[in-house]
C-alpha cells in the first residue's frame, strides 16, 4: 500500500486561476509520464525515474495554511494516475477540506476509475482518434486506455454511487497540425460527441518548452477558429477554444 510521503512533486503552483475552470486552487505537477508526446511543453516530467523536487509534507504544510482561501487542488503531470501514490494524496487533500481536480491524460483506465471517487472535476486530454493515438504518444495501444478512460469519466459524470454530485469534467485536445490535420479534427470531433461527451474543449499548440528538436511542425498549419465552427452543431453543450 502506497503512502502519500511516496508522491513524486516535481513542481507546486501555489495559485492558479487556469488549471480548473471557475476554481482558485493550488496546482502540483507530479513527475513521470508513460507516454512521449511529440509536441509535449513539459518534458522534464516525463521520466518516471527522477526524483521529486518537493515533498508531500511540504505541499501539505502549504496546503493547511490556505484552507478557506483557496477553492481546491488540482493534481497534474506529468501523468499523476501513474503513481500509486496519488489516491492517499487525493485523500489527505479532501481531509483537510479542498474540492480536488486531476489533470490526466487517462493512460491507466483502471487507476484511474480508482482515483474518480476522490476527485470532484478532471480535465481528460484526448488527443487523436482511437487508431491515430501511437502517432502523437509513440506508444501502442495509448488509444485504447485513453478512449477507454473517456467512457469511464462520462459514466461517472451521469451519477455515482454514494456521492451526492456527478463528476465534472472538461475533455480537451491540443490541436497540432501534425498530429490533426482539417479532416483528422472533423472525425474526431464525431468520435468524441458519439462517446457521450458534452463539454469539449480545444487548445492551441504552442511551442513553449516543446523540446528544441521538435518543434518544426512539416504540416502547414491551419484556421482553426474557422474549422472550429462546424465541430459542435449542437453536440455540445460546453465547446469553445482556448
Amino acid at each position: 500500500m502506497s503512502d502519500a510521503s511516496e508522491l513524486r512533486i516535481a513542481g507546486l503552483s501555489r495559485f492558479s486561476s487556469v488549471d480548473w475552470p471557475g476554481k482558485l486552487v493550488a496546482t502540483l505537477f507530479l513527475q513521470g509520464c508513460p507516454w512521449d508526446c511529440f509536441y509535449c511543453h513539459n518534458p522534464e516530467l516525463i521520466s518516471p525515474r527522477r526524483a521529486g523536487r518537493i515533498s508531500w509534507q511540504s505541499v501539505h504544510g502549504f496546503l493547511e495554511t490556505r484552507q478557506g482561501l483557496l477553492d481546491g487542488v488540482v493534481f497534474s503531470g506529468g501523468e499523476p494516475t501513474m503513481q500509486r501514490a496519488l489516491i492517499p494524496a487525493l485523500q489527505q487533500a479532501r481531509a483537510l477540506g479542498f474540492a480536488v481536480g486531476l489533470h490526466s491524460g487517462g493512460a491507466y483506465p483502471a487507476r484511474l476509475a480508482d482515483a474518480l471517487p476522490l476527485i470532484d472535476w478532471i480535465g481528460l486530454d484526448i488527443k487523436a482518434r482511437r487508431d491515430d493515438y501511437s502517432d502523437t504518444t509513440g506508444r501502442n495501444r495509448s488509444g485504447d486506455n485513453a478512449w477507454r478512460s473517456l467512457d469511464t469519466v462520462v459514466a461517472a459524470s451521469r451519477g455515482r454511487s454514494g456521492t451526492a454530485q456527478p463528476l465534472e469534467y472538461e475533455v480537451r485536445t491540443t490541436v497540432h497540425p501534425a498530429a490533426l490535420d482539417e479532416s483528422a479534427l472533423r472525425l474526431l470531433a464525431d468520435d468524441v460527441a458519439a462517446s457521450g461527451a458534452d463539454t469539449w474543449m480545444l487548445q492551441h499548440y504552442r511551442p513553449v518548452g516543446v523540446r528544441a528538436e521538435r518543434v518544426t511542425v512539416a504540416t502547414a498549419p491551419y484556421d482553426l477558429e474557422s474549422v472550429a465552427t462546424g465541430l459542435n452543431a449542437g453536440r455540445f453543450q460546453r465547446f469553445g477554444i482556448r
